[in-house]
């Protein structure tokens, strides 16, 4: 590095968004994540001891993939190179593939490259790593905010390990904050802040785990908002709501995220818990979620979930379902927010389910044939072969009910369908042990 790219490397430092300033060097100042940076877990020993093979840090924004790289390069004797996915080709990494062949040949020194956003790369540009990380020629560390187990060539997981950030906890994000406004050589701290509890409090619980998004409310307000009388900046509750003029959901349509919401919005509907239903229908519909997929999951859940116990539901989801392509948002909200209270009220069973998948498991194993009076008697020559003869018409009977056998003699003892005493279940349980009783021929 020649003065004027030192120079340029120092104003670059000196402008960065303070997320990025602040960013910790040692594995002592991380916030969060003690359950791999923690004293006694295998991170923080590899890292301490500089001994690390290939990893994938993996996790929401905001959450430290990018600190714990650079706490990395800050700590390794390896020679450290970083590439972004998003702009990186065939080409650079040709390059860095070559500089780590010249380190560890000519100085006997290993190379770790740092790939944010791995899962950007395609499966060609990740098969062209896989050679170099298996002869150890790259130790190769990987970002994604993408379940890598989706996202990563399944050679290259092989060689990694896998670590999952979680999101930061409120008290995380609050400390983070405290040290933006004190730290004097990387943070706001000679601007001589004063940031009242209430306002760390809303803008920790506004970052939802991300602590880049505190952050940088944080640098917004200190720099926008004018001294008080006491020469300080104050930041006030209401100098950090206008600060964060909308809360960001962390909501991935094709991540891990997606499904974690769709998955509490259906076990929601499921456990009869109306207001918990709404709020993750209002939060997949913020985070601008496919209406017509929610209104899919509603049907399916109409069905496996409430079913017979109260027919109406089903109703109720396909209704919806139609409504919502033709009226789009923002009513079919309303709509949406009706079908979902409905079907988290109604009365619950899942008979139907049940059922089914015994039927399945029978015919699966069971090879049977239809009792010859079940049988198509309609073409001719068929009662010649027995087909029909002998069937019961249910309608010439008492409550329009005979008893005969219907399922076939190999498993004509069998239960598939019990119905429950839930809702309507129970009064069409009723109904057949009614029809039961009266006399039959």
């Amino acid at each position: 590095m020649d003065l004027f790219e030192y120079a340029k490397s120092k104003s670059l430092e000196k402008e960065s968004p303070l997320a990025s300033r602040l960013r910790p060097s040692r594995l002592e100042e991380v916030v969060g994540q003690e359950h791999i940076v923690g004293k006694d877990k295998l991170l923080y020993r590899a890292i301490k001891a500089d001994k690390l093979s290939s990893i994938i840090f993996y996790g929401p924004p905001g959450t430290g993939k990018t600190t714990l790289a650079k706490v990395i390069a800050n700590t390794t004797s390896a020679e450290f190179t970083q590439i972004n996915a998003t702009s990186a080709g065939k080409k650079d990494m040709e390059e860095v593939v070559k500089q780590a062949q010249t380190s560890i040949g000519m100085y006997g020194k290993k190379t770790i490259l740092f790939i944010d956003e791995i899962h950007r790369f395609n499966k060609g540009q990740q098969d062209y790593l896989l050679p170099f990380v298996e002869d150890g020629t790259l130790i190769l560390i990987g970002a994604t905010t993408e379940n890598p187990y989706f996202e990563v060539n399944g050679a290259l997981l092989s060689r990694s390990i896998i670590f999952e950030l979680k999101a930061l906890s409120k008290e995380n994000i609050k400390e983070l904050i405290h040290r933006a406004v004190t730290d004097e050589k990387k943070g706001m701290g000679s601007y001589q802040v004063s940031m009242e509890e209430d306002a760390a409090d809303f803008l920790a619980d506004m970052a939802s785990g991300d602590a880049r998004s505190a952050l940088n409310a944080v640098e917004i307000g200190v720099l926008t908002t004018p001294r008080g009388e006491d020469g300080r900046i104050h930041i006030t509750l209401e100098v950090a709501s206008e600060c964060i003029q909308k809360r960001v959901i962390r909501y991935d349509k094709k991540g891990d995220n997606h499904y974690d919401i769709i998955s509490a919005f259906i076990k929601s509907m499921r456990g009869s818990d109306p207001d918990a239903a709404v709020y993750y229908l209002a939060k997949m519909l913020y985070a601008g979620e496919d209406i017509k997929f929610i209104a899919r999951r509603m049907m399916i859940c109409a069905s496996e979930d409430v079913g017979n116990a109260d027919p109406q539901a089903l109703t109720v989801a396909v209704s919806a379902a139609l409504a919502v392509e033709r009226v789009g948002m923002p009513e079919a909200q309303i709509i949406l927010s009706q079908a979902a209270a409905y079907i988290a009220c109604a009365p619950k069973s899942n008979s139907a389910v049940t059922a089914i998948d015994l039927a399945m498991k029978s015919v699966k194993e069971t090879e049977t044939t239809v009792p010859p009076h079940l049988q198509d008697a309609h073409y001719s020559g068929h009662t010649s072969l027995g087909k029909g003869i002998g069937y019961q018409y249910a309608h010439n009977y008492p409550n329009h009910y005979v008893k005969q056998q219907y399922l076939p003699t190999e498993i004509q003892n069998a239960r598939f369908y019990e119905l429950s005493d839930m809702g309507y279940e129970k009064t069409l349980k009723e109904h057949m042990e009614r029809i039961k009783r009266g006399p039959s021929k």
